[in-house]
């Protein structure tokens, strides 16, 4: 090389920008797939979703003996007298709506005198609602000790907060962690026509429990018979009367739920 010449440019840093690229596209690729998910599980939750039926929700919100109020977060079940101090707060089945337990429930409060607040879970689905048991509690200042309890996936909800209680009451559920050495007073209420949370199902995960839980399995009851909003798909086909099931409801509530 002669003092004249000079150097020849390096070649382009194409390397570098192939890698940037990727990174873009991957990252876009990432962000396409969760804003997809987000918008899938968004739908999910909306379709499908199981509302009261209209004639016994229309029966109970006639009974002058029971005051329905609607807080927003939950639908507060009060007797229009008699108050015991006894609460329950009770957390809705996956995509059913608070509504569809209000006739259900009725008897418990009109002739036990218990205060009831039904949740309202975060896009119907008890899985995705983190706040804890207050929040429900609050709005029965009133009342003095507090049962949880759920139907379905918002019995598996319930015993997640069952530490926050005095109890908890199982509505053809069962619970998917340990409170076997809670020493919990423990509830649990089942059908022998339950085609989703079945007999099989409740027995398999007996131990999550304590020794002392009461089990109790009305005969001919569904899936679907512990609320009033239909018939739910891949349930069992029930055979006992809708009426006898509240009944045998508020008759167990009544004596299991704790006094003041």
């Amino acid at each position: 090389m002669t003092p004249s010449e000079t150097p020849a440019d390096p070649p382009p840093a194409r390397a570098p920008r192939r890698r940037r690229r990727w990174l873009r596209w991957t990252l876009g690729g990432l962000g396409a797939l969760v804003v997809l998910l987000v918008v899938g599980i968004l739908v999910y939750t909306q379709v499908g979703v199981m509302g009261a039926e209209p004639g016994p929700l229309a029966e109970a919100r006639a009974n002058q003996a029971l005051t329905i109020t609607d807080d927003g977060a939950g639908i507060v079940l009060s007797p229009a007298t008699g108050a015991t101090g006894q609460g329950l707060v009770f957390i809705p089945g996956a995509k059913v709506e608070a509504e569809g337990y209000i006739a259900t429930l009725a008897d418990t409060v009109v002739d036990d005198g218990v205060t009831v607040v039904i949740t309202r879970p975060w896009l119907n689905l008890a899985f995705f609602d983190p706040r804890p048991l207050s929040t429900f509690t609050d709005l029965a200042p009133d009342v003095s000790t507090w049962a949880v309890g759920g139907h379905s996936l918002g019995g598996v909800r319930a015993c997640q907060l069952a530490s926050d209680a005095d109890a908890l009451v199982l509505f053809a559920s069962y619970c998917a962690n340990d409170l076997s050495a809670s020493g919990l007073p423990v509830l649990s209420l089942s059908g022998s026509e339950d085609g989703l949370s079945t007999p099989q199902k409740i027995a398999d995960a007996k131990g999550e429990l304590p020794a002392t839980a009461t089990f109790v399995e009305i005969p001919g009851a569904s899936h679907a018979s512990f609320g009033s909003y239909g018939p739910q798909p891949g349930d069992g086909t029930p055979t006992a009367d809708p009426a006898e099931v509240d009944r045998v409801i508020a008759e167990q509530l009544a004596g299991f739920l704790p006094r003041p």
